[in-house]
């Protein structure tokens, strides 16, 4: 389609601007560096073609921003990071440009929106790093609020990305604004089409697999159209696999994982794919294949992502987890609270020796009274678990931080959950180090600045 409408109207640079598109969805779910490699060309050609362009429209800088932010995306996964920061640089500055030329210019909420609310995250203390490189004026609140006009925004011109605009603000909402139930909501309430559209499918499973929503995981992943007509998704297996290992169906998590880890060309959630097969194995009484699974942790992917820092730090462990502690954190990961209390209930605390696995139990204790709504029981857990668990490489001391400042934020306690997100922040924690301290960074910002 794109091909024929260069052809019929060679002066429409509308087709170029759209085949970004397809490098970046094709890049950022392959990862395929040949891929990359041939792609990084027509970059070029698209933003000369672009800049070509009539000044005087909107779309003259914003299809430029765009293509600069996409790539800043993509360059992040092929990790050139000094690379992607200059190119999210241009993008913001191109956008805040536009901005100011075409202030009823809808679509421009769609870059400056997310960016404002990710800079929003950055600490104060990195604040002129920011500002020297133009990142300014950055609000948690400021940014979401931009991109919810965007998404409700019915004329022509807020039609024309709308289906982008949800995606941003369901994640952004979901992680930055921490209301997860709300996005859950929400898809449902905008009957988002989760058979047909690739990227609301994968993206439904991605947020109800990290809000304890398996069973909804599984059902979307299973009643999603595919075939030579969709983009092949290689993290549809990473998503399935680990789907089914939270509800303990082993030998399906072992077979999605398994596909995964063989065909897949990238580097991101490798380690994290292969550390899940090593627990599916293990939980199968496979200690063997377990093993196998363990050292291809040191050898394959990368470690960008806390989750794969995190298996690399496991697989490094000469021990495997207590069975009863590992079966009750799959399924409550996976939502099944009721199953996952009934495993624990069959310990005590003072069953175990070692203060890693007491820690552990009191963690995963908390976080599933915490998830049935159980907020004193959890609190006083969390607490216990900060108390012993503050000055370890462990990130369990530090979520509770996290979680105990959420329950304290939804009771509009904002000293206390302002104390908490601070005590996250404080910690040394060697696991999810960068991701509990940006939730936590989300809260401050969200508690402090409107």
């Amino acid at each position: 389609m794109l091909e024929t409408a260069k052809k019929a109207d060679p002066d429409n640079l509308i087709p170029y601007f759209l085949d970004n598109y397809i490098d970046l969805f094709t890049l950022f779910f392959h990862e395929d560096p040949s891929e990359y490699k041939a792609a990084l060309p027509e970059r070029e050609k698209r933003l000369t073609l672009l800049k070509q362009g009539p000044r005087g429209s909107p779309f003259y800088l914003f299809t430029q921003a765009m293509i600069y932010a996409q790539w800043g995306i993509i360059k992040l996964k092929y990790e050139e990071n000094l690379s992607a920061m200059w190119d999210f640089r241009r993008a913001y500055l191109m956008i805040r440009d536009n901005q100011k030329k075409f202030p009823s210019f809808s679509p421009n909420k769609i870059v400056l929106g997310p960016m404002q609310a990710l800079i929003g995250t950055i600490p104060s203390s990195y604040r002129w790093i920011t500002n020297i490189l133009g990142f300014t004026g950055g609000s948690v609140n400021g940014g979401l609020s931009q991109l919810a006009l965007y998404v409700s925004d019915s004329s022509a011109e807020g039609m024309l990305f709308h289906e982008e605009a949800l995606f941003y603000y369901a994640y952004l909402k979901f992680y930055i604004a921490h209301k997860p139930d709300e996005v859950m909501q929400m898809i449902r309430d905008k009957h988002l089409d989760v058979v047909n559209n690739a990227l609301y499918a994968f993206m439904t499973a991605n947020l109800a697999l990290n809000n304890h929503q398996t069973s909804y995981g599984l059902q979307i992943l299973q009643h999603m159209n595919r075939g030579p007509a969709y983009l092949h998704m290689p993290v549809l297996n990473y998503e399935m696999g680990t789907l089914k290992l939270y509800h303990l169906e082993l030998a399906d998590a072992v077979h999605y994982l398994d596909i995964f880890t063989t065909h897949f060309k990238g580097k991101f959630y490798l380690k994290d794919a292969f550390f899940k097969l090593s627990w599916a194995y293990y939980l199968q009484g496979n200690l063997a294949e377990a093993e196998k699974c363990r050292k291809l942790v040191l050898s394959r992917g990368n470690e960008v992502v806390d989750a794969d820092k995190v298996a690399v730090r496991e697989a490094k462990k000469n021990s495997w987890p207590d069975t009863t502690i590992l079966q009750a954190r799959m399924l409550m990961n996976g939502g099944y609270f009721t199953e996952a209390l009934q495993r624990l209930r069959t310990k005590k605390i003072d069953d175990y020796s070692a203060l890693s696995d007491k820690i552990q139990y009191a963690y995963f204790l908390a976080r599933t009274y915490d998830e049935i709504g159980q907020d004193a029981l959890a609190l006083s857990l969390y607490d216990a678990t900060i108390k012993t668990g503050s000055d370890r490489p462990e990130y369990y001391a530090a979520r509770a931080a996290l979680q105990s400042a959420f329950i304290y934020e939804k009771r509009k306690d904002t000293t206390n959950a302002l104390r908490y997100f601070k005590k996250c922040l404080s910690m040394n924690e060697q696991e999810y180090k960068s991701t509990l301290d940006q939730r936590a960074k989300a809260g401050i910002n969200r508690l402090t600045i409107k």
